[in-house]
């Protein structure tokens, strides 16, 4: 057997190896998951039952002025020096 074989075949051995550690880390995170009531998506883990907050029209239209009035003094500050 080559030089380059046995590196080969090492490195398909290492392979397999994190392959299995990977599965085992995934069944762990699903058990664990799943003692505590909360499941995974795509956003991460939430707890399940819950729906997202919803921010009403007028509350994100009062977050956005304030933070154009935050930026306005941030630049008048830097205007006068």
């Amino acid at each position: 057997m080559s030089n380059l074989d046995k590196v080969v075949l090492q490195l398909r051995k290492e392979r397999d190896g994190v392959q299995q550690r990977v599965e085992q880390l995934d069944q762990a995170l699903a058990a664990l998951g799943s003692l505590d009531g909360l499941r995974t998506g795509d956003r991460g883990l939430q707890p399940s039952g819950r729906k997202p907050k919803r921010m009403s029209a007028a509350a994100r239209e009062r977050i956005a002025a304030a933070q154009r009035a935050r930026w306005a003094k941030w630049k008048a500050a830097r205007r006068r020096k």
